[in-house]
């Protein structure tokens, strides 16, 4: 996906990126998770007047294919675990939301909240050890960091550095958070041990 709304779709093989069918429904600010060949796309935007998309797709390599929807309609929302075993939180509803949704490969179920609704976060780990990082939580932007067990969210320790349209990856003891908003947009780049973070290497590019 990209703004504009897209539903391109490209893969990486360490070197170079090559196009790969497309989206089913091209859309924005969705959110992903999985691996090349089993991936998941979730949520994102199209525009009024169906804004606020609770589609979720399905891609084995080659091609996307519809699966069931999100409960919860949204945008900016994080993603991460794997296409049977994924995970949904936060993004705009319209309005902040903390909801969360764990993704059994063929439908969504509804979680225990974050603790601080937001939109613009990012997601790592897996679904029974996550991680939500950063977002914009209504002001400035958020450092917050969270902690997913599989049942319910917990506080942690938080960025050095607030911004939303984070970059992130890793798991929930080894996690690295990349670029994003602040405004505006920023090159820094921390790591997360598990417990709290710490400044890496600058990104080449502000993103």
């Amino acid at each position: 996906g990209n703004n504009g709304p897209s539903g391109n779709s490209e893969q990486y093989n360490g070197t170079s990126w090559t196009e790969v069918g497309d989206l089913v429904t091209a859309r924005s600010y969705l959110a992903g998770a999985g691996t090349q060949t089993a991936g998941l796309g979730f949520g994102g935007y199209v525009g009024p007047p169906n804004r606020f998309l609770n589609l979720s797709e399905e891609y084995n390599g080659s091609s996307w294919a519809e699966g069931n929807n999100l409960n919860t309609g949204r945008d900016v929302l994080a993603g991460c675990g794997t296409q049977t075993a994924g995970l949904a939180c936060g993004g705009f509803t319209p309005g902040n939301t903390g909801a969360t949704e764990e993704y059994n490969g063929t439908s969504w179920s509804e979680q225990n909240d974050l603790n601080t609704a937001r939109r613009g976060l990012g997601g790592a780990g897996i679904q029974t050890a996550g991680l939500a990082i950063g977002g914009h939580a209504g002001g400035p932007q958020a450092a917050l960091t969270e902690e997913y067990d599989g049942t319910s969210w917990t506080s942690s320790g938080n960025l050095n550095t607030g911004r939303e349209g984070i970059g992130t990856g890793g798991i929930q003891t080894s996690a690295i958070a990349m670029g994003g908003n602040i405004p505006p947009n920023t090159t820094a780049v921390e790591e997360y041990g598990g417990t709290s973070w710490t400044t890496g290497g600058n990104l080449v590019t502000g993103a």
